[in-house]
């Protein structure tokens, strides 16, 4: 099989990752839980990973690193952490259902009010209406870095320079672009970085986090047991322990700490490169027949950055009997339909039948680009 769905999960795994999960299967106790060598193999392993997300992603301390299940988690955590009653939040059309969601349940549940910057109908943000959506209790800009559903990157600087010229927190998603692309959070003003462990860092699935510049209060959404301060009625204030309620899931945490090598050896520079290669080589197929549509920038001349994912639709075919064709006759793996991004479908105009999803990854080579496109021309022909 050609597997085209890397933004969905890599489940190609280097090596290391595999050798990892299955050493730590057989010798981890459980992190912060004891004296005892299992349970200090496992903080080991915890505290390691911590740093080396620090260093990846320009989180200024390890310790605010906070590990969790997922994105999703991540997202809930940072949003209704971070989120009071009557705030008002500016998002935008590019959104997850894993941002829109935690948003729209605390407009309804706490009276938050939000506003969401358009997508244009090429999926790309109007970042006037950063401006134009401020009010006098606008007190979080909740945003992705890239769309899942185009691949395009959006401008963080000039975002993060709006949220803090006017004293705004910026919350972003980096789950399609960590891995993918060069990122600091530092560097570009990010004061919550939610990302996953399973896509472009190429860790096992049920690993994620969030990163919290140091001064940022980020209240607990889940409490529970912790190793430490067990008399206390409270959750424990100190990061990543605030954070972390429950047992982590040591085995995934040491995969991802060998993925983490693996991104951090072969260069994240090298890693987007390929990537975009293989995507850039895609489009200049595809683009050129009758009858397929490319949304996006994947098409603009000098776009910039951008991720390795790219939408497509092939004449008036719902996307579903499309990807279907290209599973079922050609053995490649794709995704169809909305992407969990509603928002940015009835922006382009495709909520009627969604679009055909390619993306590519590390492990992808020329011939699977190719192989896809003569697909996509023999559908559509």
């Amino acid at each position: 099989m050609i597997y085209l769905d890397n933004a969905a999960t890599t489940p190609h795994k280097p090596e290391c990752v595999i050798a990892a999960v299955t050493a730590a299967l057989s010798s981890m106790g459980n992190a912060s839980r004891g004296a005892h060598e299992g349970s200090l193999a496992a903080s080991r392993v915890v505290f390691e990973a911590r740093e080396k997300v620090a260093r990846l992603l320009g989180c200024g301390r390890a310790d605010h690193v906070v590990f969790t299940c997922n994105a999703t988690e991540a997202l809930n955590i940072a949003i209704a952490g971070t989120v009071n009653a009557g705030d008002h939040v500016i998002t935008t059309d590019l959104e997850h259902n894993s941002v829109l969601r935690p948003l729209y349940r605390l407009e309804a549940e706490r009276g938050v009010s939000l506003g969401f910057v358009r997508a244009d109908e090429c999926g790309r943000p109007v970042y006037d209406d950063f401006e134009r959506l401020l009010r006098p209790n606008t007190r979080t800009v909740v945003c992705t870095h890239a769309s899942n559903v185009t691949g395009d990157v959006v401008d963080l600087r000039r975002v993060s320079a709006f949220a803090h010229e006017h004293g705004l927190l910026l919350i972003v998603d980096a789950s399609q672009s960590v891995g993918c692309v060069p990122l600091d959070m530092t560097a570009l003003g990010i004061d919550v970085l939610c990302f996953t462990g399973h896509k472009g860092l190429y860790g096992p699935q049920g690993t994620g986090g969030i990163c919290v510049r140091e001064g940022v209060d980020v209240r607990p959404w889940k409490v529970g047991g912790t190793g430490v301060s067990s008399f206390s009625h409270e959750q424990p204030t100190a990061y990543p322990t605030r954070l972390e309620a429950g047992t982590l899931n040591g085995h995934g945490i040491a995969g991802l700490s060998a993925a983490l090598d693996f991104v951090a050896e072969t260069g994240i520079e090298t890693i987007a490169a390929h990537e975009a290669a293989l995507a850039s080589r895609f489009v200049e197929q595809v683009a050129a027949v009758d009858g397929v549509t490319v949304y996006g920038d994947a098409l603009v001349p000098d776009h910039g950055c951008r991720t390795a994912t790219v939408s497509i639709n092939v004449r008036d075919y719902d996307s579903s009997a499309v990807s279907d064709a290209l599973s079922q006759t050609y053995d490649i793996a794709t995704r169809p339909g909305a992407h969990c991004a509603p928002r940015m479908h009835e922006s382009m105009g495709t909520t009627d039948r969604g679009t055909v999803r390619f993306s590519f990854g590390w492990f992808n080579t020329a011939g699977d680009a190719d192989e896809a496109a003569v697909a996509v021309r023999e559908i559509a022909s």
